[in-house]
């Protein structure tokens, strides 16, 4: 009877982890950064990307029906993450054959050397975020396989020139680190039946001043009724709150 009781307790014990959190939030009011305990944010996987804002919304709309979008924001207002969804969103729908990932390789105010291993390798840490992205949405599986096969293809912007791309979901990222002149090589890489989205924050660029070149293409686009040009702002930042209070004094 001795041993019957301690397995009971024990069942009892695991069936009620402290660190399991409830699938649906509570009752006790939006979920907050800096009061966790008021309700549990679920960050469980969802199949189609839901905007949190109205900007996200309009950026959102505008790469589902027209061929190239800009989408200037600052940092944490999910520019390079709605992209990535809405081309994996494209490739598995069969809008497109394939993805091509582009961000120029500035590194962010220092310098990290000559990098070890081959090509793949070096560009690995300045494509890193697009990397998860990719994860998120695809899982490791099969967006290593997706890599091997050619249908997802991730290279810098030096890499793009002289190429045509048909039938491709683009996504320039970072664009705020390329110049002029590079902005114009990439946006005229546009083929038929292809979607192209830049991404970026004109106020975070880690070119020397005056090198950038996505708020003069911004400027200029803007004429072009075909071309939408979405600018998000503090309100329409994801991450901690006080991304937009920082971003605000900074």
């Amino acid at each position: 009877m001795a041993k019957r009781s301690m397995r009971s307790k024990s069942r009892e014990s695991y069936s009620k982890p402290q660190n399991v959190h409830p699938l649906f939030p509570s009752r006790g009011g939006a979920w907050s950064p800096h009061n966790p305990d008021t309700e549990f944010r679920d960050r469980k996987y969802v199949k189609n990307v839901r905007a949190m804002s109205e900007a996200q919304q309009q950026f959102m709309d505008a790469v589902d029906t027209k061929s190239v979008v800009l989408a200037l924001g600052p940092a944490g207002t999910g520019k390079t993450y709605l992209a990535i969804a809405k081309a994996v969103e494209a490739l598995e729908a069969g809008k497109v054959s394939r993805i091509v990932l582009s961000r120029p390789a500035v590194e962010a105010g220092e310098s990290l050397g000559f990098l070890p291993g081959d090509l793949n390798e070096k560009l690995a840490p300045y494509l890193r975020p697009l990397y998860d992205a990719l994860t998120e949405r695809l899982g490791t599986k099969r967006l290593k396989a997706y890599i091997a096969d050619g249908i997802i293809e991730i290279a810098p912007v030096a890499y793009m020139r002289g190429r045509t791309l048909s039938e491709c979901f683009v996504v320039i990222d970072e664009a705020q680190n390329c110049t002029y002149g590079q902005l114009k090589m990439l946006l005229t890489r546009l083929g038929w039946q292809s979607t192209m989205v830049l991404t970026g924050d004109p106020d975070q660029t880690d070119l020397l001043p005056g090198m950038s070149g996505l708020g003069d293409i911004a400027n200029r686009l803007e004429k072009v009724p075909e071309i939408p040009v979405v600018r998000l702002g503090e309100a329409d930042i994801v991450r901690h709150p006080l991304v937009a209070s920082m971003l605000g004094v900074l």
